[in-house]
């Protein structure tokens, strides 16, 4: 392993979290199009076979890409460290690192990572970021999960995005549920991921008690996931989808239990690339340029999902 430790700074690090379809990746984007303080590197984390968060942020040369802003983004394929590692690689290049987790992952162990190990002598954790979908947020619900839950506790910023699709009242009463569960949370309100960066960037609010670091015995190989029965799907198809079928699919036969969905779709009836999201029963479909051959990738992330049910579904939207 290189020495990185000849640095003069360690290297700065916040971690963004948040349930299934909060908008995780929205701020991604808005943080990489924004944030001019620092050259950015930026870990992404896929629950799921198929790597489509990458898709969403620029296109991908196999599991790292440089952006023309000097930033750049890794994918995190099953090992947190040694991605961190990749990026200390290009330490005289990037100055700040952020790390996405996936929608159901608990926050806390990616953060004793940075903490716990070799690492804490090469970064500083700058604080845990947590996402919450102001819509669709419903504790009975989406949070009867130990890592959703941990993901509000564990947060030293809380961004209650969405804000546009809910009424004062209601957002106000969400306010006020995040306090009672923690009582100093600072919260920011935010639409499409839009905040002022130096909010939530370099703020130095990090509270994860690095004792409690010290006293926890690491496996830097785990999977640092917490899915609490929490499933993927994955769905691939060189042939077109038809459009009317698709919708039928969405309408009428998309179980209950899927909570979130993402991907990219080939229509028969469209030249286009098309990106798909849906988080819960809203999605949204937004047209690109291809780049590579034409094909359908998607993740359905839920709970107790019927895998085949799900496969063959789509299987009969496919255009004969």
């Amino acid at each position: 392993m290189p020495d990185l430790s000849t640095t003069d700074t360690k290297l700065p690090v916040t971690i963004i979290t948040g349930f299934l379809g909060s908008g995780k990746t929205t701020l991604l984007n808005y943080i990489l199009q924004n944030f001019e303080a620092y050259k950015v590197a930026v870990l992404v984390n896929e629950f799921g076979d198929i790597n489509i968060d990458s898709q969403f942020l620029i296109a991908v040369e196999e599991d790292v890409i440089e952006l023309t802003n000097g930033c750049i983004c890794c994918v995190i394929n099953d090992n947190l460290v040694d991605a961190v590692y990749r990026v200390l690689e290009r330490r005289d290049r990037i100055e700040y690192l952020i790390v996405e987790t996936t929608g159901v992952a608990d926050p806390l162990p990616i953060a004793l990572t940075f903490l716990g190990t070799a690492l804490r002598d090469l970064t500083q954790l700058d604080a845990i970021v947590t996402v919450v979908d102001a819509e669709t947020f419903t504790p009975a619900e989406h949070y009867n999960s130990g890592a959703a839950m941990n993901q509000i506790l564990y947060g030293d910023m809380i961004l209650l995005n969405k804000t546009d699709l809910v009424t004062e009242s209601r957002l106000k009463e969400l306010e006020n549920y995040l306090h009672s569960l923690k009582e100093r949370a600072r919260i920011l309100r935010s639409q499409h991921g839009k905040v002022p960066l130096s909010l939530i960037l370099d703020i130095n609010l990090s509270t994860i008690d690095a004792a409690l670091a010290s006293r926890t015995q690491l496996n830097p190989n785990a999977q640092h996931l917490n899915n609490d029965g929490f499933m993927s799907v994955s769905f691939q198809s060189n042939r077109p989808i038809a459009l009317k079928k698709f919708q039928q699919f969405l309408d009428y036969q998309l179980p209950d239990n899927v909570f979130r969905a993402k991907g990219v779709l080939y229509f028969a009836e469209s030249p286009k690339r098309h990106l798909f999201q849906l988080s819960g029963k809203r999605f949204t479909i937004d047209d690109s340029e291809w780049t590579a051959d034409p094909k359908n990738q998607m993740v359905l992330i839920g709970r107790k999902l019927d895998a085949l049910f799900l496969i063959q579904t789509l299987n009969n939207c496919l255009t004969q």
